[in-house]
């Protein structure tokens, strides 16, 4: 899911990062599961939406109990943790989601995990985008990692309510057309704020920045911050530059609420309708409706994103070898992976599927969703995601992206000017790498 880091809720994300610290000298491998059901732990960040999937698993399998752990956790607070349980050789759970933006380092360490096409994985290749797929080999393609669970796509989520205050028009069409270009996004934020509606445009900088990145780069270049060969080229590659000036554009015009992404403040923001607009992968919607609430419901649309198309977020499921349970713990990972499981994963939070089958499913081809004003998810994100451009992601991307989102972060709360910014972003993510 989402990433990236999904990557990834502030207040549910505290108690689950405490959870997953109390459980850690005992993760999912080490549980004694004595003559009753084998016990399987599900480690997770963000939304997964696998709650219905585990009843009808384990309805269906009387002899496994599922547990899941870091529901609503930040990616980077979840990450350091499982780095830290597969070092240790414990504390991991049987089945572990791992973020697109990590995959390669933790491929790094192929050792660490059940070599999935050792127990026919190879005969599910299939059932996955092709370059899905890809990201969960190795570089000589002898090991499988993980099994594919979404991508992300990319669109902007907007309150009608206050578009209708500002002036502005409601209907998702229309709303589209207001922004063909990201310029016109900010033009369009400009109207906004000068109808002094109490709100702000948009949430934070930092989520739009990472929008920007990965569509330009996957319209341009193919990678972000490190290019395919695995060399930092956060200062070189011309997609990482222009995203942050379009992003320095926005932060100038005053369109953004500053509230950090994944705080308490970013969360109580949603709930007392603080800003208009939101960078929104297709996970992302599950993250506004619980963070937003019921009385939101039918206030939040759906449009187009500005530019051409996107993709941020998606993860893979992946069995350390540490788990004691890995033969009922694969079977897991496949089901979920299905086309049934990421099918029933959208329904329940809106991840969008990685599977051509699911893709081509009425389920997804169909589905409108109705705490978005009916919006058509389905053909809002499904469309297109057979021909979405992946960014290859390297060996420290998430560390990296957190400096440089980190500096952004400093310019919109006007601690630094862009400049000094940049010279920051540049200076602390080669640090980053160097680690």
């Amino acid at each position: 899911m989402a990433v990236f880091p999904r990557r990834r809720l502030a207040a549910v994300a505290l108690a689950a990062a405490t959870a997953l610290l109390v459980t850690a000298g005992c993760g999912g491998g080490d549980e004694a599961d004595g003559d009753g059901p084998v016990t399987l732990t599900v480690d997770v960040f963000g939304q997964f939406g696998y709650e219905q999937l585990y009843q009808e698993y384990m309805a269906a399998h009387p002899d496994v109990k599922i547990v899941e752990r870091g529901t609503g956790t930040n990616l980077d607070e979840y990450s350091p943790k499982l780095t830290q349980w597969l070092a240790a050789g414990r504390g991991a759970g049987d089945v572990v989601a791992i973020e697109e933006g990590l995959m390669v380092e933790y491929k790094a360490n192929p050792g660490n995990f059940v070599n999935l096409l050792d127990h026919g994985a190879a005969d599910l290749k299939g059932n996955f985008l092709e370059w899905k797929w890809n990201a969960g080999l190795t570089a000589d393609g002898k090991q499988l990692i993980g099994l594919g669970t979404d991508v992300g796509g990319i669109a902007i989520c907007y309150r009608k309510d206050l578009f209708a205050k500002a002036g502005l028009p409601t209907e998702r069409d229309a709303v589209s057309q207001l922004w063909p270009t990201w310029q016109d996004y900010i033009a369009t934020g400009e109207r906004f704020v000068a109808a002094k509606t109490g709100a702000s445009f948009l949430d934070a900088a930092t989520n739009t920045f990472n929008t920007i990145l990965l569509q330009t780069a996957g319209n341009t270049s193919g990678y972000s911050y490190y290019d395919t060969s695995g060399n930092l080229v956060v200062d070189s590659n011309p997609a990482v530059r222009q995203a942050w000036d379009t992003t320095m554009d926005i932060i100038d015009s005053g369109l953004s609420g500053k509230y950090g992404s994944w705080s308490e403040e970013w969360v109580s923001a949603f709930k007392q309708s603080k800003f208009a607009t939101i960078a929104c992968p297709a996970w992302m919607t599950g993250v506004i409706e619980g963070n937003a609430g019921p009385a939101a419901k039918g206030k939040w649309d759906i449009a187009k994103v500005p530019g051409n198309g996107g993709n941020w977020g998606g993860s893979h499921l992946a069995v350390p070898k540490q788990s004691k349970h890995q033969a009922e713990a694969i079977e897991l990972a496949k089901f979920l992976t299905s086309a049934k499981g990421q099918i029933g994963a959208f329904k329940a939070k809106g991840p969008l599927p990685s599977s051509p089958q699911a893709l081509d499913d009425v389920a997804i081809t169909g589905a409108t969703n109705a705490y978005f004003s009916g919006a058509p998810v389905g053909a809002i994100f499904g469309t297109g995601a057979k021909s979405l451009k992946p960014v290859y992601m390297g060996p420290k991307n998430q560390a990296v992206r957190t400096e440089v989102e980190n500096a952004v972060r400093t310019v919109e709360l006007g601690q630094r000017n862009p400049e000094q910014g940049w010279t920051d972003a540049v200076t602390n993510a080669k640090k980053a790498a160097a680690k």
